[in-house]
């Protein structure tokens, strides 16, 4: 007898208490690593522009759902280890959202997202949700986001997150064009430190914004600089 399938929600997969706990966990080890915050607040965010993405550019209902659902997910890996937890995380949210009864086919668009949005070296879009979760995880730089209390103890990780006042995701569906627009206080980083650390991220943004035939802009202090 075939399984019945259901239409999964973000909202379903927020209420799961495997979600909670595997992003909670996560969190935890990559706070004793010493990264910036990828818990409940960095999936959120994530989730949030992934969706508002492939709205803009006038892609279905439905995969805007996914996305959504992929960008909230996208980091449970690090529950087990940061190295490989793309494909970890693939790993665990198969088994959830195949228990909360979404379709297969649906479960393997997210899972692919998952997988393949780190390392960001080498990530490549697979398909529009895909695009989407690898811009929005990328295009999350905010002081929001260090947790490291002492800032006179700051790696250079906190100090260009703890630099970048705003942090917006404009798309432009008439122009086709993504840009990420930053406001960064120079005074405690210098633009070409988040350069430094930060320019394989812009690079995938770049790829993946190509996948959805867009191009991707990057905006620091009203210049463009990408």
């Amino acid at each position: 007898m075939d399984k019945v399938t259901r239409v999964v929600t973000l909202r379903d997969v927020k209420l799961n208490p495997y979600v909670k706990a595997y992003i909670d966990g996560g969190n935890d080890t990559t706070e004793a690593l010493g990264y910036t915050d990828h818990g409940v607040r960095h999936a959120s965010i994530v989730a949030a522009i992934a969706r508002n993405l492939l709205e803009r550019l006038g892609y279905s209902e439905r995969d805007q759902e996914l996305a959504a659902i992929a960008g909230y997910t996208h980091d449970m890996g690090n529950v087990v280890s940061r190295y490989f937890h793309a494909q970890v995380g693939a790993v665990l949210v198969e088994r959830i959202l195949s228990e909360m009864g979404m379709d297969p086919a649906e479960v393997a668009v997210v899972m692919a997202a998952i997988g393949s949005h780190d390392p960001e070296e080498t990530c490549v879009a697979v398909s529009p949700v895909s695009a989407a979760l690898i811009i929005a995880d990328k295009s999350d730089v905010h002081r929001s986001r260090v947790r490291n209390p002492d800032i006179t103890k700051f790696d250079v990780h906190d100090r260009v997150n703890y630099a970048a006042t705003r942090s917006f995701v404009d798309v432009n569906p008439e122009s086709r064009v993504i840009t990420l627009k930053l406001d960064v206080d120079t005074e405690i980083s210098p633009v070409m430190e988040y350069f430094e650390i930060f320019l394989t991220r812009m690079l995938a943004c770049k790829r993946a914004a190509e996948f959805l035939d867009t191009r991707f802009e990057l905006t620091i202090n009203n210049v463009q600089l990408l």
